[in-house]
This record gives structure tokens, sequence and C-alpha cells, in this order.
């Protein structure tokens, strides 16, 4: 159930891929503010370029339609000016000793009013407000830049946006599916929609419920201007928690086995987790080389894996926000192209991986012989490659099945495999992993290796379809599979046979356009 790469379509609707097109050159502008302008002490203070990304990094994920914290809207210039339920206006043009925002957001005794339970905005920063309130607070935002898109004013689709997320609640009523800035709750069977939680990210790259179900995590963000990890009341259908993260979208979120954290990955090449009641980060951790792409924790919740387009699983314990391993192997060819997906077993500390390579492997969490140069000795199981990429892996809630889901020049595919074997490695084995490097095995060695790790491994089921398949997910009791992606349409598969029991596109579709001619 794993999103792709950036690269990949955008999931929106025609009119607002265009916006999101326009924007892109203002917003990278955005995130560093011309040389000229910061050179000039007498060079007007752009809102646009200067001004809204401080807001939009610090402040914006609690002021903002879906959760707007004292009244108080900053995405909307009308309402940011205006202020919230004190009635004080947030800013006067030309006053910034009389706007209630500069008071706000001025520390005292160290600590300030905004942002809540954060450290007090940077001097600078806090100058750079004043200062353009100072001149007149003008809003230079570019006409091509604006849209209103919030619960009352939900996004408009002409056609289906891609599908880069899906997930079942744990009571089996509900799947969750990413959409244009929202994700859509749905009636399980594909019935109809029960809900659609509309926040500020445009991007939505992940969604995941929590063990519980109570709540929804989301990961995604504004591409090329900021990541946001949302955590939404599923039942009150109210964005709880806000987190801003970064100048990019992130990927991969997961929960803690008690439901308390909640992990995720970003394109600086970090992973990340944040408690789930109050937003804090709890984790930060850079071994990583490239974008992190995917999280899960393990059994107990004790440690963190990771998977990112630098060809690597990584072990990190939690509580120390220390690295301890790399899962599967780090030499150069054992794994060629990036991962996307990882997965754990229910009840088991073995994770399914899968990425650029098209091939679906399971390694053994922690490590039982000491590493040594060139060897992959955690790998239990490797499957037959699937054509092209593979973006989303999933174990069924009972850990009887694999599925694994694969995109290559605009066709897709859904694989199922069996979940359960022996993962007991043989002596032998472990006598050659701690006794060798990899390149000295023997031929009976190398034999063994094949052996175990191709043992029981056979293709169970599969669905071909004429769009590439970026997202899937087990439903809990086990017996169904709903994958989506490229082409925007949810299908429910049965896990029997690999036939496709339903198919719906899970957006409201606005009526098209009608030609001039017409």
């Amino acid at each position: 159930m794993r999103s792709p790469l950036l690269a990949l379509p955008v999931a929106c609707c025609a009119t607002l891929c265009a916006v999101a097109v326009l924007l892109l050159p203002t917003a990278l502008s955005a995130a560093a503010p011309a040389k000229s302008d910061a050179a000039d002490p007498n060079a007007p203070i752009s809102y646009w370029k200067q001004i809204r990304p401080i807001f939009q990094a610090q402040c914006q994920g609690c002021h903002q339609p879906a959760k707007s914290k004292g009244g108080y809207v900053m995405t909307d210039f009308a309402k940011l000016l205006a202020g919230g339920d004190s009635g004080d206006k947030a800013i006067i043009a030309g006053k910034p000793e009389a706007s209630a925002l500069v008071a706000a957001i001025t520390p005292k005794d160290g600590e300030a009013e905004m942002p809540k339970d954060k450290a007090p905005l940077k001097p600078d920063d806090r100058a750079l407000i004043a200062k353009w309130i100072a001149q007149g607070a003008a809003d230079d935002t570019p006409k091509n830049a604006v849209q209103r898109i919030d619960a009352e004013h939900p996004p408009i689709y002409r056609r289906a946006p891609v599908v880069t997320s899906l997930d079942f609640s744990p009571d089996g009523k509900l799947l969750a599916v990413a959409g244009f800035h929202e994700v859509l709750l749905h009636h399980a069977d594909g019935s109809g929609i029960v809900a659609r939680l509309v926040g500020l990210s445009e991007r939505i790259e992940s969604v995941r419920f929590s063990p519980d179900g109570t709540r929804l995590a989301v990961a995604g963000g504004l591409p090329a201007r900021m990541g946001e990890v949302q955590i939404w009341n599923v039942e009150k259908r109210a964005l709880h928690v806000s987190v801003p993260v970064g100048y990019d979208t992130v990927y991969g979120v997961s929960w803690s086995p008690d439901g308390k954290r909640v992990a995720f990955g970003c394109p600086d090449n970090n992973v990340r987790a944040i408690d789930a009641a109050t937003g804090e980060f709890v984790l930060q951790q850079g071994s990583h080389n490239d974008w992190v792409l995917d999280t899960v924790f393990s059994h107990d919740g004790s440690h963190l894996i990771s998977v990112g387009r630098d060809m690597s699983t990584k072990l990190t314990e939690f509580e120390t926000q220390r690295f301890v391993d790399n899962i599967s192997s780090i030499t150069p060819g054992a794994l060629r192209g990036g991962l996307h997906a990882v997965a754990r077993r229910p009840g088991r500390d073995e994770v399914l991986i899968g990425g650029a390579d098209g091939v679906p492997q399971v390694y053994q969490v922690f490590r039982k012989t000491k590493r040594r140069i060139g060897d992959n000795a955690n790998l239990l199981r490797k499957f037959p490659a699937m054509e092209g990429r593979i973006f989303a892996v999933d174990y069924s809630p009972d850990g009887k099945l694999i599925a694994a889901a694969s995109s290559f020049n605009g066709r897709g595919a859904v694989h199922l495999y069996p979940g359960e074997f022996d993962s007991t490695i043989p002596e032998l084995l472990l006598k050659a992993y701690a006794d060798k490097i990899a390149s000295a095995y023997s031929k009976e060695e190398k034999a063994e290796i094949e052996r175990f790790t191709t043992e029981g491994v056979k293709l169970l089921a599969a669905a071909k379809f004429d769009a590439g398949i970026y997202a899937l997910a087990f439903a809990p009791d086990s017996r169904s599979l709903a994958a989506a992606g490229e082409d925007g349409r949810v299908r429910l598969i049965n896990v029997a046979d690999g036939t496709v029991a339903k198919e719906f596109v899970p957006v409201p579709l606005a009526p098209a356009k009608k030609s001039v001619a017409e």
C-alpha cells in the first residue's frame, strides 16, 4: 500500500494539475528568496516569497481550514489579516506594534504564544514579519496561485486521479483511498463514499489506520514546498494533529503497535517519527543516503525498519535513535535499484521488501550472525521477479499470504505468494555466514543458500491490468485485496484466484466540459 516515486503522475484532476504546474516555479523560488531581495535592506518584503514560507513551515499546521486552532486560519490571506476567536485583528497594515500576530510570536521569558508548545520563531523571521507589516502587509500572491480547497470546497475531479495509497480499517468497515488534497473514506465493499477528509496537503503519499482504527495517519505535502503528517480522528472526521516537515512531500507512514507513535520517511534522507497525540518529534535518524520511502515498526515497537532509494533496508533502535544494521545486503549487485515498500509479517519480526528490480524478498529483522563483507545472511525467501518495479507490498492479516504490486510501461500486476514457510536457517548456512565472506562460499553452501531461499516459493495467483499498480491492502479477513494505481480505479480482488470482484472510481467525477461545438 505504498506510494510511487515523485516522478510519477500527480493524483489530481486536469484543472488542478494545471494549477500545480503553474505554481511550481514560484514555489521553488519561495524556498530561497532572491539574492537581490536579501542584499537590499530597503527592498519591499514579499509575502509570497518570504513571509508565506515561514507561516507554512511553522504555523499552518495548526491554523488551516481543517484545524483552525483558536478560530484562526492562516492559509487564506483575508483570514490571516482578520484574526481568530479573540476578535483582535491579527495584522494591521503599517502597524506591527498593534498587530496581535506580532504580539503572539514575540517571546516573553523565552516562550511565545505562537507556535504553541514549540520554540519561538527565529529573531530574523520575527523581524521580517514585522517589517512586512510595517511596509503595508501587501499581498503579492500570483493570481494563478489562488485556489480554495477545504471541507466546504472539496476538490473537483474531471478524471480519476492516480491512487498512491490504500488501507482498510481494522474492523473491515472502511477503506481509505488517497486522493488530491484529501483522503476518501469508502465503505469497504466499494458501495460508496462515507467521508472526505480534506486537508492542507495537495499530494497524499501514504495513508494508514491506527491499530485500533480510531485514527488515520496521512503522509504527503506540497511538492517542492512542504511535507506534512496528518492525524485524523476517524469517527469525528476531524484533523487532530498536523505537523509540517521540511520542504517536500513525505512518505511511508506507519504506526507503532501501541498506537502512540507514527513514523515516516523524508526526501532529506532522514527517517522521522512523532508522538501521535501531540505531534512532537521523537525520532530522527539519518543513516540513509537517499530518499526514505517507507517504514514499519518491529513486532514489539522497539525498532523501526525503513527502506529507500539508496537500495537499503535499515534497522533503527527507537529509544536511542541509533542505527543498528543494514537488514538487506548493501553489496553492489545484491539489489538493483531503490526499494519502495516494506511490510512486516503479523506477529513476527520478518519483513517483505520490494523495489526497482521487481523481486519480492523476505528478510529476518534481527541478525543471527556477525555481518560479513558481501553477505546477505538475513534473507529468508526470494520470489521470482515481477515485470517492472514493485511499488507496494503487504502481508495478509493472518500471515498466510504475501502480495506485491508492480508497474511497467502502462501495465500493472498483483502477485500472491505463500506467506508461511520455515524460517529456521540451517546450521550449515549459519556456519558459512559466520565464518566466511560471500565470495568464499563453497558450491555446497551456495546450493544450500539457493535451496533455502527458494524452497516453497510459488505463485498462487496473479492479476494483470492495463495500468500500473501503486497501492494495495489486504482486507482484515484476508479473503480479499484492494489494489489501485495509475488509472485511478480501485479493484477488490479475490485472493483465492486473483479475479476482480468489484471495480470502482473512488472520487466523484464532475460532468465533462462541453466543447464549443456543443
